[in-house]
C-alpha cells in the first residue's frame, strides 16, 4: 500500500483533512500555553483551582503521593468548603496507589470523588480498559491536560532521574469545552447525575477568543480493539510532507503504524522520535518493541534515547503546521485499549515553541544506531521475542 502524498498534490489543507477524516471541526480563536515540567505545569493548575468560583472538574489516570499530591489534595478542599462544586474522577488502577487519608480529607470537605471502574471479578472485562486522561476544567473557563500525573515524580525541572520530563497544555477559549465534554463521558458513565453541569451550560455565556490558535479536540474511547487515536494518527503520519517530530513515553506501534514510519521516512519526510533511554518505568514495555527499532533506523527513521531521567510528554509535530498532544502515547493501548483527549493544534508559535523542546531534548539524548539492535545477544533477543507476544497490553 503506498501511503505518501506526491508533490504534484494540491498544498495541504492540514484542517480540511483532519476535520474530515476525524469528523470533529477545529475551533478558533484559543489561547494555548506550553507548560513543561513540574516547575511550569504545577503552579498554573493550583491557581486555576484556588480562584475557582463555581466548579472545578480533575480526572486523573494517576494520583500517586508526594508534597504535590498533598498540595492538591488542599485545594481541592479548600474550594470545596467554600462552597465551590469539586468533583474529581481517579481511575481505579492508575490511582490505587494514592493515599486514603488524601481521599478522606477531600470527602470529608465536600469533594465529590468517583473511582473509574473499580475492579470486579465479574467484570473482567473492564479491567484491562481504563481512563488514561488529564484534565482539569476549572469556572469552565481555563483547562488543562497533557502527560502529567499527580505525584512527586513529576515535581522539579527533569535535572535527574528523580524528576521526570513533562509537557502539559494550559487552554483557554471555546476548546475548553472539548475538555469539559471528556470529563463528563467518564463522570456520565460512572453513573453520576450531570443535571446541575447542563444547566450551568446552558445559561452560561459563550466562551470569547483567547488567542491564535485552532484546536481540534479528540475524546477517544477503545472499541473493538480500535480507537480514533488510531486513525489520528495514521491520518498525521499520511499528511506528513517534510518533518515528523514525536515524543512519547511508550513507544509501541502496531506493525501498521511501524510500516508507515518506515514508508514515511523512505519517502523523504524527516522522522524523529524521542523515547525514554535508561531511566524507564516499565522496562517491560521497552525491551518489547526492541525488534522494531532496526528496521525503522535502516529505513531512516532517527531514534534518540533520553539520558537524564524518565521522559513521559507525548508530542507529535507535523511539518510546523500540526501538532497532536494530550494524554495518547505512540503505543497499542492508547490505540486501542484507554479512554484518551488528544487535541490537535494549528498555531505557528505553540509549533515552533515544541520544536525548540524536542532539539533541546535531543541534546540530552543519545541516537540510536540500527547495528546495536542487529548484534543482540541470543538470551535479549529470546526475551525479546516473548515480550513481543504482550505487545497489545503495552
Amino acid at each position: 500500500m503506498n501511503h505518501s502524498l506526491t508533490d504534484s498534490d494540491a498544498e495541504i489543507d492540514y484542517q480540511q483533512a483532519l476535520e474530515t477524516t476525524l469528523g470533529i471541526p477545529f475551533t478558533r480563536g484559543n489561547r494555548v500555553r506550553v507548560l513543561r515540567n513540574g516547575v511550569e505545569i504545577f503552579p498554573p493548575m493550583l491557581e486555576a483551582i484556588r480562584q475557582a468560583r463555581f466548579s472545578v472538574e480533575f480526572l486523573t489516570f494517576i494520583y500517586w503521593k508526594g508534597d504535590i499530591a498533598d498540595e492538591f489534595a488542599e485545594a481541592l478542599a479548600e474550594r470545596a468548603r467554600a462552597g465551590v462544586q469539586v468533583r474529581v474522577i481517579l481511575d481505579a488502577v492508575g490511582a490505587m496507589n494514592m493515599s486514603g487519608t488524601l481521599v478522606d480529607s477531600m470527602q470529608t470537605a465536600g469533594v465529590d470523588i468517583v473511582w473509574f471502574r473499580p475492579p470486579v471479578r465479574w467484570k473482567f472485562w473492564q479491567a484491562d480498559n481504563r481512563t488514561h486522561r488529564k484534565v482539569l476544567v476549572c469556572d469552565g473557563r481555563i483547562a488543562f491536560t497533557g502527560g502529567v500525573g499527580i505525584s512527586e515524580e513529576w515535581q522539579g525541572d527533569a535535572r535527574n532521574p528523580d524528576e521526570w520530563r513533562e509537557t502539559h497544555f494550559q487552554i483557554e477559549g471555546p476548546a475548553v469545552h472539548g475538555l469539559q465534554a471528556a470529563f463528563i463521558d467518564n463522570w456520565v458513565e460512572a453513573d453520576r447525575s450531570v443535571r446541575g453541569e447542563v444547566t450551568r451550560i446552558i445559561r452560561a455565556e459563550a466562551l470569547e477568543p483567547a488567542g491564535n490558535s485552532q484546536v481540534q479536540v479528540l475524546k477517544a474511547a477503545a472499541a473493538v480493539n480500535w480507537s480514533p487515536i488510531a486513525t489520528m494518527f495514521h491520518v498525521l503520519l499520511t499528511l506528513a510532507r517534510h518533518k515528523v517530530r514525536i515524543t512519547t513515553a511508550y513507544f509501541v506501534p502496531n506493525p501498521g503504524l511501524a510500516q508507515l514510519l518506515q514508508e514515511t521516512a523512505q519517502r523523504g519526510v524527516d522522522v524523529q522520535i524521542l523515547i525514554p533511554g535508561p531511566y524507564h518505568d516499565q522496562r517491560m514495555a521497552q525491551l518489547a518493541q526492541e525488534d522494531e527499532y532496526a528496521p525503522l533506523l535502516e529505513a531512516g527513521v532517527r531514534i534518540w534515547s533520553y539520558q537524564t531521567s524518565m521522559i513521559h510528554a507525548k508530542v507529535v509535530a507535523i511539518d510546523d503546521t500540526v501538532a497532536c498532544v494530550g494524554s495518547a502515547n505512540f503505543n497499542q493501548r492508547s490505540m486501542s485499549k484507554d479512554d484518551e483527549l488528544a487535541l490537535l493544534i494549528m498555531d505557528e508559535a505553540v509549533l515552533s515553541e515544541l520544536d525548540r523542546h524536542f532539539e533541546e531534548d535531543c541534546t540530552r539524548a543519545a541516537e540510536m544506531q540500527a547495528g546495536d539492535y542487529r548484534q543482540r545477544g541470543l538470551f535479549r533477543r529470546s526475551k525479546v521475542k516473548v515480550l513481543s507476544l504482550f505487545r497489545q497490553q503495552m
